[in-house]
Parts: C-alpha cells; sequence; structure tokens
C-alpha cells in the first residue's frame, strides 16, 4: 500500500531545495505530518554555490558575495555557525584593492579622467535604480527617449548626453602619452570597462537584453558587501546538517515530471493515489504528493523545448511563456597561479588592473575574449592567484578553450597592458627583458563552466527586454493554478503538485543567494499552511 503520510520530493540541493527541506524537516511535528526527501542530480550539495581550493587559497567557483549584511539570512546563518573568520587565506579576504587603470597599449590613465566617468556610470546606474532623481531632468528626458525598453540603450544616451555637455572643453588626452587615442575613445573605453563589470553583476551577455524599468525593483541589502572566510558552502552543509541521514539522494537525475492538471486521478485508484509521478534517468520512479522545482531557469528553459518532454503533459502557456521571457547569462570565473609573483629585488607584484580596451582600434594580438574583460587582480593583496571574470559568449567561449589557449592570451593582453606602464618599465626593462609577461608566468589555471554544465545551463537569471517583474511571480505560481475540485466521478486535481523555488522565483531578489534562500522559505511555508500546520 502506498504511504498515508503526503510525500514532499524537492528537485534539487541547492540554497533553494534545502532551504525547503530544513524548514519542512525542522518546523515541530511536520516530520510526523510530512515524508520529505531531496534529489540531486549532481554528486554533491550546493548547486550554483560551490566553494573549493586553489593552490592553498580558498575559493568560490559559483556565489562568492554576500550582498549587504543588514537584514540577510545568509549573513545570519553565517554569523551563527562561525563561518566569516578562518585561519585559511580567501578569495576577496581584503575587500578592494586600489586600481590600476591602464589603457590598452600600456598607458596609465589620470585618475581623474577614471573618476569622472565612474561618476557619470555610478549616477546612471542610481537613476535607472530609482536611487537619484536629477533636478535638470537630462535623465527623465533620456528614460523618456528610450521608451523603457532596455539599460544597455539608457546608458549610452547618458554618455552621448555627457559628450555633449562637455563639447568644447578640448582633447588633452596627448598630455597623458596617448597619441593614437582621443580623449573620446578614451573615455569609451572606460565606459565599456563599467559596463563589462555590471554584465557580470548581472549576467546578461549584452546590456541591450536588459530591461530598464526592472532595474526599480531590483533590491539589495544595506551593509557592506563581504565573502565567507570559511566558504559559501558552510552554510549549505548548515542548512542540511540537521537533515537525516539518506533524506538527501545525489546522482538521481529527474528525467521527467508527469502530473495530474485535469482532474485524471482517481481517489480509489489501488495501491497509488499520489498525483505526482517523477522518472529518472536511471530508469527508476518515485511518486509524490508535491514536488518543489529549484533547477535552475536556463534547465526550464531546455525543459520547455518539445523534445525535451521534462514536464509531462506541458506546463501550462502563462508559465512557459514567462520561462521563456525571462533572462539567463552565464558568468564565468577564471584563476591564474602565477610564479613567480614577487621579484624581492624589484618588489614587483601584479596589480588590482583595470583595463581600458580601445573600442575601434582593437589590437590583433589580443583575442576577443579577452577584450570585455573589465579587470584581472589577485584574489587577496598578496596572493599569487589572480581572478577575472566573464560574462555572456566571452564566457561560453572560455569554457571551449584549453589551459594552452587560455594562458597565451592572458600572456598576450597582460604583455599589451604592463609592458609600456611606468609603473612596471623600470622593473621590465631590468628584469624581464622587456617583456611584462615573463615576470608574470602562469603556472596552472582553473575555471568555471556553469554554461556547458547540463545541470545548470548558466549562472543567474536577469529580467530581459520583453519580460518584467510579473514574470518573476508568474515562476513562483504552484500548479495546477486552482484548488482541488472533485467531480461526479470521484476524479480532483489534487491541489499544490508542482511548486517552483530558486532565484529566478523571487521579484526583488532574483540573481541572489539570499533570493534563492527566500524562496525556499516561501514554498516550505506554502506547504506547511496548506495542512493547517501554520498560519502564513
Amino acid at each position: 500500500m502506498g504511504s498515508k503520510k503526503p510525500k514532499v520530493v524537492i528537485i534539487g540541493a541547492g540554497m533553494a531545495g534545502l532551504t525547503a527541506a530544513n524548514k519542512l524537516y525542522k518546523t515541530a511535528g511536520s516530520k510526523e505530518l510530512l515524508e520529505v526527501c531531496v534529489v540531486e542530480g549532481g554528486n554533491r550539495i550546493g548547486g550554483r554555490i560551490n566553494t573549493s581550493e586553489f593552490c592553498g587559497d580558498r575559493i568560490e567557483m559559483g556565489a562568492t558575495w554576500i550582498h549587504g549584511i543588514i537584514g540577510s539570512p545568509v549573513y545570519k546563518i553565517a554569523q551563527q555557525i562561525n563561518s566569516l573568520q578562518s585561519q585559511q587565506p580567501w578569495e576577496c579576504m581584503d575587500g578592494d584593492i586600489e586600481p590600476l587603470t591602464i589603457a590598452e597599449g600600456g598607458h596609465e590613465l589620470n585618475s581623474s579622467l577614471v573618476e569622472s566617468i565612474s561618476d557619470l556610470f555610478n549616477k546612471l546606474m542610481d537613476f535607472a535604480q530609482g536611487k537619484l532623481v536629477t533636478e535638470d531632468g537630462v535623465y527623465n528626458e533620456i528614460a523618456k527617449s528610450n521608451n523603457g525598453l532596455s539599460l544597455g540603450s539608457f546608458l549610452r544616451k547618458g554618455l552621448d548626453a555627457y559628450w555633449e555637455s562637455v563639447k568644447g572643453d578640448g582633447d588633452d588626452i596627448e598630455r597623458q602619452g596617448i597619441d593614437e587615442w582621443s580623449k573620446r575613445s578614451v573615455e569609451e573605453g572606460i565606459f565599456a570597462m563599467f559596463e563589462n563589470i555590471q554584465r557580470t553583476y548581472t549576467s546578461a551577455g549584452d546590456l541591450e537584453m536588459l530591461d530598464f524599468s526592472a532595474e526599480k525593483e531590483y533590491r539589495m541589502f544595506p551593509g557592506e558587501e563581504i565573502t565567507i572566510a570559511k566558504g559559501y558552502l558552510s552554510v549549505i552543509e548548515s542548512l542540511a546538517s540537521v537533515l537525516p541521514p539518506g533524506l538527501i539522494q545525489l546522482g538521481r537525475k529527474v528525467a521527467k515530471i508527469e502530473w495530474q492538471p485535469d482532474g485524471s486521478l482517481q481517489i480509489e485508484n489501488g495501491s497509488n493515489n499520489k498525483a505526482v509521478k517523477l522518472h529518472f534517468v536511471d530508469g527508476s520512479i518515485m511518486y509524490a504528493d508535491h514536488v518543489i522545482v529549484t533547477v535552475s531557469l536556463g534547465v526550464l528553459k531546455q525543459g520547455i523545448n518539445q523534445d525535451s518532454g521534462m514536464f509531462n503533459p506541458p506546463l501550462p502557456h502563462f508559465k512557459t511563456q514567462a520561462i521563456s521571457r525571462l533572462g539567463f547569462g552565464v558568468v564565468n570565473k577564471l584563476f591564474l597561479k602565477l610564479n613567480p609573483t614577487h621579484d624581492q629585488e624589484y618588489d614587483i607584484r601584479f596589480p588590482y588592473l583595470q583595463m581600458v580596451f580601445h573600442q575601434t582600434k582593437p589590437n590583433p594580438k589580443i583575442p576577443m575574449w579577452m577584450r570585455r574583460t573589465a579587470n584581472v587582480s589577485p584574489i587577496y593583496s598578496k596572493s599569487s592567484v589572480l581572478l577575472s571574470w566573464f560574462a555572456g559568449k566571452e564566457a561560453l567561449e572560455l569554457e571551449s578553450l584549453d589551459n594552452e589557449e587560455i594562458i597565451d592570451g592572458f600572456s598576450k593582453t597582460i604583455s599589451s597592458f604592463l609592458l609600456n606602464s611606468k609603473h612596471f618599465k623600470k622593473s621590465n626593462d631590468l628584469c624581464c627583458n622587456g617583456h611584462a609577461e615573463s615576470n608574470f608566468k602562469v603556472e596552472k589555471v582553473l575555471k568555471s563552466q556553469w554554461g556547458s554544465d547540463p545541470l545548470f545551463l548558466g549562472s543567474y537569471s536577469y529580467v530581459a527586454v520583453g519580460s518584467s517583474g510579473d514574470d518573476l511571480d508568474i515562476m513562483a505560481e504552484p500548479l495546477p493554478k486552482r484548488t482541488s475540485i472533485h467531480n461526479s466521478n470521484g476524479c480532483y486535481t489534487p491541489p499544490l503538485q508542482i511548486l517552483f523555488a530558486g532565484e529566478a522565483t523571487h521579484r526583488t531578489h532574483y540573481s541572489t543567494t539570499h533570493g534563492a534562500y527566500f524562496s525556499g522559505l516561501r514554498e516550505a511555508n506554502r506547504l506547511l499552511n496548506h495542512y493547517h500546520f501554520i498560519h502564513i
């Protein structure tokens, strides 16, 4: 006979899935009320949280930052389990290092020039996010002419307005020794650098794909942004620690989810009256009353394709349209171990290098996959490990490159930027024979590969042009949409068969670990409230 106790199966052992499991299991009495199971397609817990080590340093292959500590549930957990302090060095342990901004060709840029474009970019972003109201209305006019379409077009129109406002100020770039650059081309390169940083923040491969209006809905917690000394995985392990052995099943990838949207389930159907049937890739089957789906938006996008057949019958139109409209991008991290990184005689250390690429006259020696990278820097001030971020098609291309190609592309890029820099020129002449890369030789490489991983197919979600915050709310709606319905034939439609959690289901905190946390809590509470165990 089938179990009379309602069974909840959670698909995915990431932040959302384990938060839901933790809440359901810990709630007093729910162990007797519900049977809970977590199935994870991979061989580890954590999902897009994946703490690792590289050359003796603790690094994050996935989620890295607590975005604001005041009110963050992730920060609260990390505090409670004493994960914010560690004797082992870790990524970004000393926060931001003072940047050195160099233009392609090795020309160091005046800090006042960089700051003026940085201020412009930040003001445009503050306006887009609703944090700034301009007195002169210039940005309001730009937004109106932009018709609220993309963030990228708004930013570029803001740059054009800036150039119009400073017309006639003169072109004094030559005084900085950058004869082949105009002042405007340098400013455009700096602006593009900040755009590329924004691409990694949002995962949008191109800011022209990012909805302008939705920027005002996105929320961050106040307070500083920090990393977790003992690793992000410590938070995940804490959530999982209360669950008994066997509740989390690894290596259990779901191939198909059968559900009953139309009242076809018979109350008297023998040994099993559970509404949802899960098929696994190994051929096994599991039945459930409720399934909480926490897979990534990328997997859902693949899953709604006709060839996939992840859901049978297919999800309703309103749900598939929301999945299709929302954006899901790829962001990858590249770690490089240098040897040697420090020359005792000349005190040479790799800087926090911000790279300004020429937008119209690219150096053909620098590969295209490097040209939209904003910076490369030590993961902390004295580390021999460097980190660079990639987004969009460059992130995907990075995944396809072998280590030799990566090292070659990095070396050619660094040679272009550091060879003529006055910051390094003396030491280069003395100890490197004029070759900057020879003093910063890469001996080991490690990269994330979120785009090609079939369990994720990308990194995190964004609100694309053509979608809106409403689509994030639709993502969170359980199925079937209506409550249980009985008919004269004894058939009924059980409610809450498929529930959805994950960062892409939170309207104001999408793309974050705390958004995933909140969504897991939301769906656990939905089920507990359904069984009248708690009231929310």
